[in-house]
């Protein structure tokens, strides 16, 4: 019978000797993560109005970023910066109250706008219309919502949408 020799067995190695090299695309996109992974994950949030959606979206997200990071623009040309939470009211305000009562299509155009700041032209393409479209659409909205807060019972237009609209 034949024995094979014991080899020793390397010790422990810290991490200051393994390390990766210095990565500037890697660099780039852990940057591009950290200033932007809040504002993503609340705008996921409100969209799916479920956590592990959320999550997974967010993760599908910037797995695109990281393939297409060449793509994304810099910080002098507009990346998404680490924005503001909306106030939160309470959800029994008048606002509140208003603002569920309005259709979907008014709720997500006031949102685009005030929450997530987007300006016509990009609120435009995100929906796929025309910014002179979006501009129309965003003035009943806002007029609705107005009404809304005024009247005793916004429930009465819930779903006052028009042809134009559509």
């Amino acid at each position: 019978m034949t024995q094979t020799p014991i080899r020793a067995r390397p010790g422990p190695v810290s991490e200051a000797v393994v390390h990766d090299p210095p990565d500037p695309r890697r660099d780039r996109f852990e940057e591009f993560f950290e200033a932007n992974r809040d504002a993503v994950l609340g705008y996921l949030l409100r969209r799916t109005g479920s956590g592990h959606d959320a999550a997974d979206l967010l993760a599908d997200t910037f797995l695109i970023a990281w393939r297409r990071l060449d793509e994304v623009p810099g910080d002098q040309e507009g990346v998404l910066a680490e924005t503001t939470q909306p106030e939160h009211l309470p959800g029994d305000s008048a606002a509140a109250r208003a603002f569920r009562e309005l259709p979907a299509q008014d709720q997500e155009l006031l949102s685009l706008v005030a929450w997530e700041e987007l300006d016509t032209a990009q609120i435009a393409t995100t929906l796929g219309c025309s910014r002179n479209a979006v501009r129309i659409r965003l003035h009943r909205a806002r007029k609705r919502f107005a009404r809304l807060l005024t009247q005793r019972s916004p429930a009465t237009v819930r779903g006052e949408v028009s042809h134009e609209d559509a």
